[in-house]
């Protein structure tokens, strides 16, 4: 499943999932490659919400969680670091 289209909030919006992304040292071109070509598909322990995980042209293995709002669109909630 690839997403065409995602949600981001203003960047200097201090509650908005770019920030919070950013916090994780994850910027929004790392989600996006993960959201177009996910290796795999879960559910977050947590919140329950949609997750995928995936390797970043750079060699990150990254999740990130993610609210899906319509068939083609999602909104990424957050996203971090997977240890080895």
């Amino acid at each position: 499943m690839t997403f065409l289209h995602v949600i981001w909030d203003l960047d200097d919006d201090p509650k908005g999932n770019v920030r919070h992304i950013a916090e994780h040292g994850i910027n929004k071109a790392e989600v996006v490659m993960v959201l177009a070509a996910p290796e795999a598909y879960e559910e977050s322990r947590s919140s329950g919400r949609p997750v995928v995980i995936g390797t970043t042209n750079t060699g990150r293995t990254i999740l990130v969680v993610y609210e899906r709002v319509d068939r083609d669109t999602v909104y990424p909630v957050t996203a971090y670091d997977l240890e080895d």
